[in-house]
């Protein structure tokens, strides 16, 4: 069993949770601590009482933790990327990406510890000086959630411990793996015990006493949209600042003047790398008139021709879906297309492999409308569809026409249609002749509408959320 992390303790719980590989359902990975009610309660005691001390940690014993975490992930992105194919699903070149991703993040916030700064003003009243300063917000709830394993818990927990904040890191409980030895690094780094702690196992128990904890004066979540507002409603009894990314339903938009390649590269990357398990997939591929059917072709022969198979696989393009419950829902959601008139042009079936796991074709649905529920709701899996546009402006309010606005893209040569899309696209994130999944680590990613609540996530604008503001006036 691997324990749990509390104030610089390792402690093992009475039940334990199964890590299982969904390229192969007889590979469990290893099991994991239970966190309960008194467990959870004794991670945010630990937190409340070690953050005042790290509060005011001086800037350079912060940048020395945080590049000590960053350097051992990357030498160990080979070992931790494996690690991360076998609990998840990604093919391991992504795996191996994704621990690169974590430890390039802790770098990067290494280096914002350095640079930790503020204003000072003049006053309107003569010999009166404003300081303005940022300072952290408190001991931090974090849940994260399958799909990223181990980059959302390092773009969430870096920030957090840059700008002096204490930390309770509830990982998905079905991808414990890489946050546990992302912990275990940590433990390692020279950060005073309770600084940071880790929670593993399911949500109900850990998840809702971080949420009811007063103690908790900030919680950055990303999961659904139904946990969401699960988590705002509690943070709102509070009084707590809270940071919520959730689902998304992108559109990709392909004008007639658009490379053809690109486009259907874009697509297919979008759409199915990853499994399609991505928040910011490419789930809608809204087709002007006059490539439409050019367009289908060329993506129906490439998703066709994908090799789905086990991630340690080198010839598998697309890895399994990441659990039986999963899967049911992608089924579910074929199904559906499928009932609501929808042309099946790829996939749509489960794959048979050499081991049994969670095996699904990448699927494409042709001749679709915005309102089929295929269109209106996010499947988090290789599941795209492509509605026919007439026109730009008709594709522009098709691509909008969505309660989410994670992510947008727009393959086109026009500067003009590219220009108009990039400001009326209703998204957090536009993209231009590339994927829409796929971003930096050093900018800020985040949405508008019911994909996102809160300040932005990631890079420099990781502060707006991990710390708070304050206004000092100093007579001379």
């Amino acid at each position: 069993m691997k324990p749990l992390l509390i104030n610089g303790q390792w402690i093992e719980t009475s039940h334990a949770v199964p890590n299982i590989n969904p390229s192969d359902t007889n590979d469990v990975i290893d099991s994991y601590a239970e966190a309960g009610m008194a467990e959870a309660e004794l991670a945010i005691a630990a937190a409340q009482n070690a953050f005042d001390d790290w509060a005011h940690s001086p800037v350079q014993q912060r940048h020395d933790v945080l590049k000590f975490i960053g350097d051992e992930l990357m030498q160990r992105k080979d070992e931790i990327g494996r690690l991360l194919a076998r609990e998840e699903g990604k093919i391991l070149p992504e795996a191996i990406g994704e621990a690169e991703r974590a430890a390039r993040i802790f770098d990067f916030f290494a280096g914002e510890a350095l640079r930790l700064g503020g204003q000072v003003l003049p006053s309107t009243r003569p010999g009166v000086g404003v300081e303005l300063t940022r300072e952290p917000v408190g001991p931090v709830g974090i849940i994260t959630p399958w799909n990223f394993p181990i980059a959302i818990p390092a773009w969430k927990v870096a920030p957090a411990l840059c700008y002096g904040n204490s930390v309770i890191l509830k990982p998905a409980e079905l991808v414990p793996g890489c946050a546990w030895v992302m912990a275990e690094i940590i433990s390692r780094s020279g950060l005073p015990d309770g600084v940071f702690n880790l929670l593993t196992g399911p949500g109900r128990v850990a998840g809702a006493a971080m949420l009811d904890a007063p103690a908790i004066r900030a919680l950055s979540f990303t999961g659904s949209v139904g946990t969401g507002k699960v988590v705002a409603e509690a943070c709102l009894r509070h009084n707590r600042k809270m940071q919520l990314e959730m689902g998304g339903k992108n559109p990709l938009v392909i004008l007639n003047d658009a490379d053809l390649e690109t486009a259907t590269d874009a697509a297919l990357n979008g759409a199915f790398f990853s499994t399609g398990q991505r928040c910011t997939a490419s789930s809608r591929l809204i087709v002007e008139e006059g490539i439409h059917n050019r367009f289908v072709e060329m993506l129906t022969e490439k998703t066709r021709a994908l090799r789905v198979g086990p991630a340690l696989d080198p010839q598998t393009q697309m890895g399994p879906v990441v659990d039986q419950t999963q899967l049911d829902q992608d089924v579910g959601f074929i199904e559906s297309a499928r009932k609501d008139g929808a042309n099946l042009r790829a996939g749509g079936n489960l794959k048979r492999c050499d081991t049994p796991g969670f095996f699904l074709e990448p699927t494409l649905f042709t001749d679709t409308a915005s309102d089929m529920r295929i269109n209106r709701e996010e499947v988090f899996g290789p599941v795209a569809t492509t509605i026919r546009a007439s026109d730009y402006d008709h594709a522009l309010a098709l691509a909008n026409d969505t309660e989410f606005g994670l992510t947008a893209g727009i393959c086109t040569i026009s500067l003009k249609h590219a220009t108009h899309f990039k400001r009326h696209a209703q998204a957090g994130m536009v993209m231009v002749n590339l994927p829409t999944a796929g971003v930096d680590y050093h900018v800020p990613f985040g949405g508008t509408k019911a994909s996102s609540y809160g300040p932005r996530e990631q890079g420099s604008y990781a502060a707006e959320f991990f710390t708070t503001v304050k206004t000092a006036y100093i007579q001379s």
